[in-house]
């Protein structure tokens, strides 16, 4: 049993409590807050403590990060008085502990020779019994769809992502990702349950009912700490009224969090949606069909989410959303070998003329400065691409787009681009492996920590296996561990998926800042036995 700022980590009965009550984590949480206290005297490498927690499975940082903010979130550690991260080194228990012994009898003993009992009278007990964060944190859990259609999916996941997009924009929410709160869509959940694996403080749930010409739309707030009802509300409108809907909705949540929100930020922000409905409708099945691409990674599904995009432009050629979108369909055919827009100046070029065409429309809109930022990078500008997805975070600083990361290690900047990835972790605790691992992989391997790059790229070819990036950047990796058979088994996948794959056509796409990672690069494709023209 250990004691340590007013808390008790009581092993026995695998139990964290204050004087009155229990804090619940989950399994892997609490044994790495115990792992750490049994080692309160010294730094705890990453690498050890997912062994010790995880002996027989491979984890990422990713998964270990997470349990360390869960940990602290429970303990209200916002500023890492407790546990405190060691860049590039790990973790220290930083707090003074006392190891109780379990019998009746027993006496307090000190756990490590630095740690000291607080005298009596101290007020190490009275520290808050309930976490806290610098910012109220909400969740917004994906609204069912009450229509009886699962065709009209894409209309109330719409609703919850505009929703989301909308609380994002005030700096003093911390608002978690959409991917993050969407594992829970379909799903009968504990609110309370949901708040701990989120770190949410906050749940906003509800449900969409559309029938012609009108929409019902229900939604409520809970306190995910309690589990009680702070509001809720029911709106009948015609379908054009539904953007009024969404605003007071989220602004209705933010005069209930008033007491840590900016009066100042409780104006609109949002861009407005287009004046024609049914632009928006196609954007909305448009944006669903990209982010089921990002994962199929088709030229079907890519060009099923260009048509429904390039519609909606049609219909109302003002309408930033989607241009910025639509300009990511082009970049991702430029990087992708589908067809002959693989590499072509004309494909980039159409997505640099739509992404500035969306900043232009809406220079207040992130999403379009992201865009441009990550249009940028292939253009080979990269102070550019930086100061634009800085922009981006600056008008909305929960906006996550994992494609920063690159732009930092393409950049020369590899260990920030580490500490991009590690801090959305907070926002977007289930991040989809593909996004975050494969851009964590590049950056370890710039850096030349082969191991954990192996680790990385392996999750993500086993998760997307006709994706040529993970296995090209593995076969690399393996061929700069001396791992040739392996490296040469990689390179004949990248063969399988691209047959026409050659190092010297794929330079056009290393848009590295320094021309010695560029080699590097390259040294690793050529160990691994890849065609050089």
């Amino acid at each position: 049993m250990f004691r340590f700022e007013g808390y008790t980590l009581d092993i026995a009965r695998n139990a964290l409590r204050t004087a009155d009550r229990d804090l619940q984590l989950r399994p892997k949480s609490f044994e790495v807050l115990r792992y750490l206290l049994e080692n309160a005297d010294r730094i705890v490498a990453k690498q050890e403590l997912m062994k010790a927690v995880w002996p027989d499975v491979i984890v990422t940082d990713q998964v270990l990060t997470h349990c360390v903010s869960e940990v602290r979130q429970a303990l209200g550690d916002s500023k890492q008085t407790i546990i405190a991260t060691v860049p590039r080194r790990g973790y220290r228990f930083t707090a003074p502990v006392l190891r109780v012994a379990t019998g009746a009898a027993a006496a307090p003993q000190p756990a490590l020779p630095t740690a000291e009992s607080p005298p009596a009278g101290s007020d190490s007990g009275a520290r808050s019994q309930s976490p806290s964060l610098d910012r109220p944190s909400v969740a917004v859990l994906p609204f069912a769809n009450l229509s009886g259609d699962p065709q009209q999916d894409y209309f109330s996941d719409g609703i919850s992502e505009d929703i989301i997009t909308e609380l994002s924009r005030f700096s003093e929410l911390l608002v978690i990702a959409r991917n993050s709160s969407f594992q829970y869509k379909g799903k009968a959940v504990d609110i309370r349950q949901v708040g701990r694996e989120l770190g949410a403080r906050y749940v906003l749930e509800g449900s969409v009912r559309r029938s012609g010409g009108r929409v019902r739309i229900a939604a409520q707030l809970i306190d995910a700490v309690t589990g009680a009802h702070r509001w809720a509300e029911r709106y009948d409108r015609e379908l054009h009224d539904v953007f009024a809907v969404q605003d007071e909705v989220a602004h209705t949540i933010v005069a209930i969090l008033a007491a840590h929100v900016n009066r100042a930020e409780t104006e609109r922000v949002l861009l407005k949606p287009p004046a024609a409905w049914e632009a928006y409708e196609y954007y909305l099945r448009g944006a669903q069909a990209f982010f089921l691409h990002i994962n199929r990674r088709t030229k079907a599904s890519l060009y099923d989410a260009r048509r429904l995009l390039e519609r909606s432009l049609a219909i109302d050629p003002d309408y930033a959303r989607a241009a910025a979108m639509l300009s990511w369909t082009h970049l991702n055919a430029y990087i992708e070998p589908f067809d002959g827009d693989y590499l072509s100046p004309a494909a980039l070029d159409r997505a640099l003329e739509l992404a500035e065409t969306a900043v232009h429309l809406d220079v207040r809109l992130p999403e379009a400065h992201a865009q441009l930022g990550a249009v940028l990078l292939f253009k080979r500008q990269h102070d550019a691409a930086i100061a634009e997805f800085e922009r981006a975070l600056a008008l909305n600083p929960n906006l996550i787009d994992y494609r920063y990361a690159r732009a930092l290690t393409y950049a020369g900047e590899p260990v920030r681009a580490i500490e991009v990835l590690e801090a959305t972790i907070r926002l977007d605790p289930f991040q989809p492996l593909n996004h975050s691992s494969v851009f964590m992989g590049q950056a370890n391997y710039m850096l030349k920590r082969y191991e954990d790059a192996a680790r990385l790229f392996r999750e993500c070819a086993s998760r997307q296996p006709n994706s040529q990036w993970a296995h090209l950047w593995l076969a690399a990796t393996y061929a700069q561990l001396g791992q040739l058979d392996e490296a040469r088994k990689e390179a004949a996948e990248v063969l399988r998926i691209n047959p026409g794959f050659t190092i010297e056509r794929y330079k056009r796409i290393l848009v590295h800042k320094d021309p010695k990672d560029v080699e590097h690069r390259l040294d690793g494709l050529r160990k691994a036995g890849l065609p050089e023209s």
